[in-house]
């Protein structure tokens, strides 16, 4: 099994700037993508951005030029440092491993979800 543990949510207000960060344990033996979604109620998790194991990223049309996001592979790790934030940013951010194990195949991993709101 994998374990992610989020932290670095918060409330700050628009224009502002907050990093989460992401920390993989359990019997890993690898991670392909890591990832960062985030979910409003009432609407689908989507995706903010993401990063492959040899360094590519992508990101949601709506954070680019804003969000970075970027891992550390040997310590299993993924941030995701967000400026010029807006209300709109306002969500639950799920952090995402798509990994394998010593005992089982790539699967999809998520955290427990980080609270960000921006205010205005």
């Amino acid at each position: 099994q994998v374990q992610l543990v989020e932290s670095g949510g918060g409330l700050v207000q628009a224009g502002g700037t907050l990093r989460l960060s992401c920390a993989a344990s359990g019997s890993i033996r690898s991670i392909d993508t890591m990832a960062w979604f985030r979910q409003v109620p009432e609407k689908q998790r989507e995706l903010v951005a993401s990063i492959t194991i040899g360094g590519g990223t992508h990101y949601a049309d709506s954070v680019k030029g804003r969000f970075t996001i970027s891992r550390d592979n040997a310590r299993n790790t993924v941030d995701l440092q967000m400026n010029s934030l807006k209300p709109e940013d306002t969500a639950v951010y799920y952090c995402h491993a798509f990994a394998s194990t010593y005992n089982s195949a790539y699967k999809n991993y998520w955290g427990q979800g980080t609270q960000v709101t921006v205010s205005s």
